[in-house]
Parts: C-alpha cells; sequence; structure tokens
C-alpha cells in the first residue's frame, strides 16, 4: 500500500473513499468497499483504490489537544492494508484546508489532485469550512462533474448504528461484546514488552508488561481474557502467527500501591522471555473491575481465580 501526505506524490487515477476512518469498523469497511472494486484486474486502465484521510484529526487541529485513537497509524495501516486498500493519502489539515468551502474541496483536492473517478462516504460525512458540506451537498458537486458520489448507512442489519463514539463508550464501559460487535473484530492493544516490576513472578503468574503507544484508547480498567499474538516488522500480526490465550490486568495496581497506569499479561500455557517483543492483545472477554486486595495472598488467589475463568471462557 503507498502512503503519502503530499498532493504531490499521489498515485492517480483515484476512487477514494472518504472520512477520519478511527477505528476501521464495520461501517468504514461498508463505506471503503466500493473503491476495492477498482482492483478487479479486468479493468483495462489502473484506478487506485484510495482511502482519504486528515492528519492530524480535525477535532485535534481546532482544539489544540491530542484525541486518543481507536487505531493509532501504523495500527490503521496494517488494517488497510489487509483489506486490499492500495493508497492511503493523509491529506495534512491545516489552516488552509480548514478554510476551503465544499465546492473548493472538491474541485481542489479530489478533482484536480485525486482525480478522483468515484467517491464513497458515510452519511453522516461533513466537509468544508465550518463543516457546511453534508453528503448529500458532495454528491450533488460531484455529480456536475461526473463523478458518482455513493453515500453509506452506517447501519448494522439489526439498525445498531455504528460509530467511533459508540465502540469507545462500550470500551469504557466494559462491553467487549459490543465493541468487538460494532468493530467486525477483537479490540486490541499492541505494545513492546518492557521490564516491570517483577510482582508477577513474586506471585508465581509471570507477566509481560507492555509499553502501548500514548494516544492509544484505552478500555475500562480491570481484568480481561485475551488472544495474544507475535508482531513482526511491525505488522501486527502475521498472517499464520501463532495465538496464545492469557489474562490481561490493565489498571494501577492498588493492592502494591501502584501510581500509574499498566498493561500486564499472563499467558496461559506459554512461558518464555518476551522482553523487547511486539505483542498484539486482543480483548475478547471483560472478567471483573479492578480492585484493592487486603493482602498479596489475597492478590495470588484472585489471578488464579481470573486464569480459571479465563479457560472457561476460552
Amino acid at each position: 500500500m503507498w502512503i503519502t501526505s503530499s498532493l504531490s506524490t499521489i498515485l492517480t487515477p483515484t476512487a477514494v473513499a472518504l472520512g477520519n476512518f478511527d477505528g476501521i469498523h464495520q461501517g468504514h469497511r461498508q463505506v471503503i468497499q466500493p473503491a476495492l472494486a477498482f482492483n478487479d484486474e479486468a479493468i483495462a486502465s489502473p484506478v487506485y483504490a484510495t482511502v482519504v484521510t486528515f492528519h492530524p484529526h480535525p477535532q485535534e487541529f481546532f482544539s489544540g489537544q491530542s484525541r486518543k485513537l481507536l487505531t493509532p497509524l501504523p495500527e490503521k495501516i496494517v488494517q488497510l492494508d489487509k483489506m486490499g486498500v492500495k493508497q492511503l493519502v493523509m491529506l495534512p489539515f491545516d489552516q488552509q484546508l480548514a478554510t476551503l468551502t465544499p465546492a473548493q474541496f472538491v474541485q481542489e483536492i479530489l478533482l484536480k489532485q485525486l482525480q478522483v473517478r468515484q467517491i464513497s462516504i458515510g452519511s453522516d460525512f461533513r466537509f468544508g469550512r465550518n463543516r457546511a458540506g453534508t453528503a448529500k451537498e458532495l454528491q450533488a458537486i460531484a455529480a456536475a462533474e461526473g463523478v458518482e458520489v455513493m453515500i453509506t448507512s452506517l447501519k448494522l442489519l439489526d439498525e445498531k448504528r455504528i460509530s467511533s463514539s459508540a465502540i469507545r463508550e462500550a470500551l469504557q464501559a466494559g462491553d467487549i461484546a459490543l465493541a468487538n460487535y460494532l468493530l467486525g473484530r477483537p479490540y486490541t492493544l499492541v505494545g513492546t514488552v518492557v521490564e516491570g516490576q517483577q510482582l508477577g513472578n513474586t506471585l508465581g503468574f509471570p507477566t509481560a508488561n507492555l509499553q502501548l503507544p500514548p494516544e492509544k484508547c484505552l478500555p475500562r480498567s480491570g481484568v480481561y481474557a485475551v488472544r495474544v499474538q507475535w508482531c513482526e516488522k511491525g505488522d501486527c500480526p502475521q498472517p499464520g502467527t501463532a495465538c496464545e490465550t492469557g489474562v490481561m490486568n490493565l489498571g494501577y495496581r492498588p493492592t502494591v500501591n501502584g501510581t500509574h497506569l499498566v498493561a500486564e499479561v499472563h499467558l496461559l500455557n506459554w512461558a518464555g522471555n518476551l522482553y523487547g517483543q511486539v505483542l498484539s492483545v486482543s480483548l475478547e472477554h471483560f472478567l471483573r473491575p479492578e480492585q484493592k486486595f487486603e493482602s498479596l495472598n489475597a492478590l495470588k488467589a484472585q489471578i488464579k481465580t481470573d486464569c480459571d475463568a479465563a479457560k472457561t471462557v476460552f
């Protein structure tokens, strides 16, 4: 997949899926799917299946505050590449782009720079100065130039609306089943294993402490049943990578007076040195909230109970 943030290096012409696409959830996949039709080898002239997004996120630009992401850029790249997207264009969202009217955005960016042949968007897509442009307006402007705009209603068959906000809310509530349903896959935390305080070894349950990207949106603190895969060369996980089951604690470890958030994973059926390795941890089930125990022995007993509960889940 070709990745660029420069308008001068875009592969053209394009079939564009347009949006922020944080999460690459089921709704996003519906929006992207029409562009992938242009990957058909039977089509004589190449039209590049392209996802166009904005960097930084427009809300970050206007608020000046960083935004927690369901899929930080490395994860987003992996998901889009797996789908078959040929090009990711990250439009630099600056003052110049923010001041374009809807008509100017279509003419100067989509038609002139991207040489767009087809556009697909979600029904709630807004664009242009002050977010004045609607999906229907984009459809009308593009139609005048002979370009089809396909609008997707971001709903599942049960009429449940899909959105990144809804997934964040589910994660914060510990409703992993709903978050994973809306995503169409398990929510994952990807991080490098770093040295911890060795408390897990002391208790007889060695853990891998994950250093997570600071921009990653984290779920509710607590204990989770998880599946773990190893990553190679930044792609996470590689097809065919071995999968292990485990238990993850995400929290501040109040029993030992912890002061910062820690993600630590205990593998149920595997032992070895993981320092420096990159792991992809898929959240399968929320087992319980984080709690403070009266002693390390009580904590040890609870960890065993958590492991047994995870085995039941799997």
